[in-house]
């Protein structure tokens, strides 16, 4: 074999595919991190060399969720975001250009090389004992009940009127028939409770992460019409930003649930600003007006506006047509019962309560944790990195659409959600092997922590603020 490269010749990057049957190119790590630009890109997956630079643009999961694995061992993520690994090999072909040379190791830098293996293990056992099939009667319970309680919700205001007592009346019954086994739901109303409307969130999520169907195209169609029609949103938009989550949790400038400046502060963000000398805001305040702007905005607000410039931007207009027939659908149903001022509060008060529900139970596994910038970890350290779990109890997977097992559903997240309790103690067992931290809160300590992590931060934020 010839120089680390190119076979037979001098060092250097190949421009171009591989030929297919001849010998591949040898490349080292030092030459794979130099191409980590947005028009030059490369990654390495199951120790191939992929050159992604013109690609990129192209990838269904976006160019900037694979731009964030530039330069990086790729295999794990790979394995995780796709079901169908032999349909995504074909894509990969024409963009092979080499593979590692013998003498280096799989990962760069200094990642424990031992427990990359024994992830993957723990991930084949997973695949062996069945745990990524989908049980098909659990998820058609779920949209059953979501379309059930989408007509319910609109019965009690038909039968009994729009009055406050009934409209509390339904809210309140509502709310009792979600505490079942039933794990997703959708109606839009202050009567219709917004415990309906968050927990259609979880079903899409399980859509978007492709564990319902075994066919991508399958869990495409469903997640749109859940997430379309039954929440007025993009489910491209929503992919685009929870892939980039999940790729790199808890990371600046990757993770767009944590790139929160400058509103509010986290990890390493706080000292950053504090010797910048950057106030706009009373950062060491934050954690009082998170009670103001955060959970009551973030879905009537910030996800409103962000999903409607990301499907005129991106021209999604399929979504653009879905979301549209949410907001015809609910306007035709209650414009009957309510002048166009009542729906419009209507559908602010559903919007409002149902934020609240989705940022505690979205951000009590995160914002407590490790922020900051890229530390270039392998794929399990970097998730339970950034993950906890909450305490499990038949209401509480319910109440969170089993994201109380955050662990498991960032180590797997193309896994059905029904069978975390399964792969749990497997993943319990890798982390007490490698000296990993499994952590399991109670749920009021998990909500507690998001506001303390808040006030933490402020006040880390003041002191390099106040330092000369």
């Amino acid at each position: 074999m010839g120089g680390v490269g190119e076979p037979g010749g001098e060092p250097g990057p190949r421009e171009g595919p591989a030929r297919l049957g001849a010998p591949l190119p040898t490349f080292c790590w030092e030459q794979i991190r130099q191409h980590n630009l947005p028009g030059d890109m490369w990654l390495v997956i199951e120790r191939r060399v992929y050159d992604i630079s013109r690609w990129a643009q192209r990838h269904p999961g976006g160019s900037r969720l694979i731009g964030h694995l530039g330069a990086e061992d790729a295999t794990d993520a790979f394995h995780a975001f796709h079901r169908d690994l032999n349909f995504v090999r074909k894509f990969l072909q024409p963009l092979l250009i080499g593979q590692l040379a013998p003498e280096e190791p799989s990962q760069d830098g200094s990642q424990n090389a031992q427990l990359v293996e024994d992830f993957r293990a723990l991930h084949q056992a997973a695949k062996d004992m069945k745990l990524f099939e989908a049980k098909p009667t659990f998820f058609a319970f779920l949209l059953g009940h979501i379309l059930a309680m989408e007509v319910l919700a609109w019965l009690i205001i038909y039968l009994l009127g729009s009055g406050w007592v009934p409209s509390t009346l339904a809210t309140l019954f509502m709310a009792v028939s979600q505490v079942t086994p039933a794990l997703s739901c959708s109606c839009e109303a202050v009567q219709q409770t917004p415990v309906n409307t968050a927990q259609s969130w979880y079903l899409q999520h399980d859509l978007g992460h492709a564990s319902v169907f075994r066919k991508s195209w399958w869990n495409n169609l469903a997640q749109q019409f859940v997430m379309g029609q039954l929440k007025g949103f993009s489910a491209h938009w929503w992919n685009f930003r929870h892939f980039q989550h999940h790729a790199k949790p808890n990371i600046f400038s990757k993770d767009p649930d944590v790139t929160l400046a400058p509103v509010f502060l986290l990890g390493e963000s706080s000292v950053e600003y504090g010797r910048k000398k950057r106030r706009y805001l009373p950062y060491n305040h934050q954690h009082l007006y998170f009670f103001l702007i955060g959970p009551p905005l973030l879905t009537l607000v910030n996800f409103e506006v962000e999903n409607l410039a990301y499907m005129l931007v991106c021209m999604q207009w399929r979504d653009f047509l879905w979301a549209a027939s949410f907001y015809s659908r609910f306007f035709l149903c209650y414009l009957p019962f309510y002048s166009v001022s009542g729906v419009l509060l209507l559908f602010v008060a559903v919007r409002v309560l149902e934020s609240h529900w989705f940022v505690w139970i979205t951000q009590m596994n995160h914002i407590p944790k490790e922020i900051g910038h890229e530390k270039h970890r392998d794929w399990a350290s970097s998730q339970l990195a950034a993950t906890c779990n909450v305490e499990s109890s038949l209401f509480m997977d319910w109440f969170s659409g089993h994201l109380n097992f955050q662990i498991e559903h960032h180590l797997f997240p193309a896994m059905p959600r029904h069978n975390y309790h399964r792969v749990a103690p497997l993943v319990q067992a890798l982390c007490a092997k490698h000296g990993l931290v499994y952590e399991v809160k109670p749920f009021l300590t998990a909500l507690v922590d998001i506001v303390g992590s808040l006030k933490k931060s402020g006040n880390v934020w003041l002191e390099a603020y106040l330092q000369q």
